[in-house]
């Protein structure tokens, strides 16, 4: 309990710390802005998504609820911390600021999600179904 206890010493500390920081910016409110907008992705977007798809997996009887979970949790993950590129307005002035095309790639990146997940998941239906098989 004693650590417990520490560790959310330690937790206050550090939000104390932030909290500071933020005040001490030139512009505070646009920082919380975009803190608050990630709460609100995630609270409004991420969190019911996953929580859908599990309950859509357990109606439909689906052995393998954790997959495609934990294929959106990576997939809203990648995509909060693409947001930053993904939202940038038209071009920018230094060329080398943004240099490579970043919705192709998060486009790519969340394509590779899907194929990985049906992977895995084909691969373990089928290794499950082989060792039914041989019993």
């Amino acid at each position: 309990m004693a650590f417990r206890h520490a560790v959310g010493g330690v937790g206050v500390v550090v939000m104390a710390f932030g909290g500071l920081l933020l005040v001490r910016e030139p512009e505070p409110g646009r920082i919380a802005l975009w803190l608050a907008g990630g709460v609100l992705v995630h609270d409004g977007l991420i969190a019911p998504s996953i929580v859908g798809v599990g309950a859509l997996c357990a109606a439909a009887g689906l052995r393998l609820r954790g997959v495609p979970r934990a294929a959106l949790v990576v997939a809203g993950s990648l995509t909060v911390i693409a947001l930053p590129p993904l939202l940038r307005p038209g071009g920018v002035a230094n060329a080398s600021v943004l240099p490579l095309d970043y919705p192709r790639n998060w486009l790519l990146a969340m394509a590779a999600i899907g194929v990985l997940t049906a992977g895995y998941a084909g691969a373990r239906t089928w290794g499950r179904r082989r060792t039914a098989r041989r019993r």
